[in-house]
């Protein structure tokens, strides 16, 4: 059953206030449900419209009526299954090896949401967001993760003190720099991306050691949105690993 309270409560989970306010979050579909089940995210609440679907352990499910899964639901479509978790605490930023993103003042959820499943793909455990950068916990962005939202770590600090302590390459995608084709990659480095409307930030740009850029081989578009570009650059990075 829905009760008003609860439908108030999780309707307000789409901002961010509200989110903070009761430390809970929305988890949205089949494939996302499933894999924050199986994660170490506590999971509060279970609605589903389909009457086998296996929870596993004692958490409370409801069986709603797709009627009423659509009162609750942030998608325009309502897909089987949505899930309130709470959420965990902030973990400290781990010193890992290897590539580390940064983002600095992504807004899109639909960017910072591919992004992080890019990660997943290709083992990247943690990712380094600004404070101003969109929130992970944002519906958009959980549901656009396709899950991988359970498995790499995004951390919000001030990104300006994370870059001056550290040790290794700082790379930054600009429109104008060295060819990521051309660019010898380091072993160990951060990649800086920046937001989709103004880039880099000066503060930040000054602190970038090496400028690279993904070449127009065709000139029918303006740019790339900071996913897709994110995508190149990280898939050319591997290649080289790999070659």
């Amino acid at each position: 059953m829905l009760t008003k309270n609860a439908m108030k409560i999780i309707t307000s989970l789409g901002s961010k206030k509200y989110r903070q306010k009761y430390n809970l979050f929305v988890v949205e579909g089949v494939k996302n449900v499933k894999e924050v089940l199986k994660s170490n995210i506590t999971v509060k609440e279970l609605y589903t419209t389909n009457q086998n679907f296996d929870a596993k352990g004692n958490l409370p499910v409801h069986y709603l009526s797709p009627n009423e899964l659509k009162k609750i639901s942030f998608l325009s479509t309502p897909n089987e299954c949505l899930a309130v978790c709470e959420i965990p605490p902030q973990r400290s930023i781990a010193p890992v090896k290897g590539l580390t993103l940064v983002l600095d003042t992504i807004n899109d959820p639909g960017n910072l949401g591919t992004i992080i499943r890019l990660a997943d793909w290709f083992g990247i455990t943690q990712i380094i967001c600004s404070k101003e950068s969109v929130d992970v916990y944002n519906p958009k962005v959980i549901m656009s993760t396709m899950g991988s939202f359970a498995r790499v770590a995004v951390h919000y600090t001030d990104i300006l003190e994370v870059i001056e302590n550290y040790k290794y390459p700082i790379l930054g995608a600009f429109m104008e720099g060295e060819s990521i084709f051309q660019f010898p990659f380091p072993e160990n480095a951060m990649l800086v991306m920046g937001s989709e409307a103004h880039g880099i930030s000066k503060a930040v740009e000054d602190k970038i050691t090496n400028k690279i850029s993904i070449p127009a081989i065709g000139k029918q578009t303006e740019s790339l949105n900071v996913a897709m570009a994110t995508s190149i650059i990280v898939g050319e990075v591997f290649s080289q690993k790999m070659r």
